[in-house]
């Protein structure tokens, strides 16, 4: 048996319940698990002593309304975690469709993993995902007078408007965007195993 799985034995033993999906992909090993689901789940892997998912690495949010060339209408976005046993060495990602597409929303693991706090901003500001509970959920990349979430798929390439500088107000003001919408970008799709 290999470590891998042998790390997925153990995380299936000790979150029974707490998920929907457990699988090993690209050597790494992937919890799916719902909205509800979600902080129960990354409680008890960072509090179970034979886990100790003690340190989050990463947390970001994912657009999936295209992917693999297929257009998808239900539980378009994602939070995908990455965790980290800094004693027992092993790693392990979250993965979590939210249910609502209109107002993505998901419990915030800030209390858990206060790392967490600068991630979930981000993934809120770039797309929309609202993070309950979370300390100060504002906008930390774009402007406080920006408008949409730009890492979402259907955000135009050029945006919805443009800075410029006013000579008349002596300012900075925002206008509607003044460039033709277009999309010189050739779509590249790569097999399935691509990099594996």
């Amino acid at each position: 048996m290999s470590k891998l799985s042998d790390l997925k034995e153990l995380i299936s033993k000790n979150v029974d319940g707490l998920y929907e999906d457990i699988k090993i992909s690209h050597n790494e090993i992937t919890i799916e698990c719902n909205t509800k689901q979600y902080f129960e789940l990354m409680k008890t892997l960072r509090d179970n002593a034979e886990l100790a998912f003690d340190q989050l690495m990463d947390l970001c949010g994912i657009d999936y309304s295209e992917y693999k060339n297929e257009i998808h209408e239900e539980r378009i976005y994602a939070v995908v975690v990455h965790l980290l046993s800094i004693s027992k060495n092993h790693r392990v990602r979250v993965k979590v469709f939210i249910d609502d597409n209109a107002v993505p929303r998901i419990d915030s693991v800030v209390e858990l993993y206060s790392s967490a706090n600068w991630y979930e901003r981000e993934a809120f500001d770039m797309y929309g995902i609202i993070f309950n509970k979370h300390p100060d959920l504002r906008r930390i990349l774009t402007d406080y007078g920006f408008i949409g979430h730009p890492l979402r798929k259907d955000f135009p390439v050029s945006g919805l408007v443009e800075m410029i500088f006013d000579e008349k107000e002596n300012r900075v003001i925002y206008q509607p965007i003044t460039i033709e919408p277009r999309n010189n970008v050739p779509r590249v799709v790569r097999e399935e195993d691509y990099g594996a």
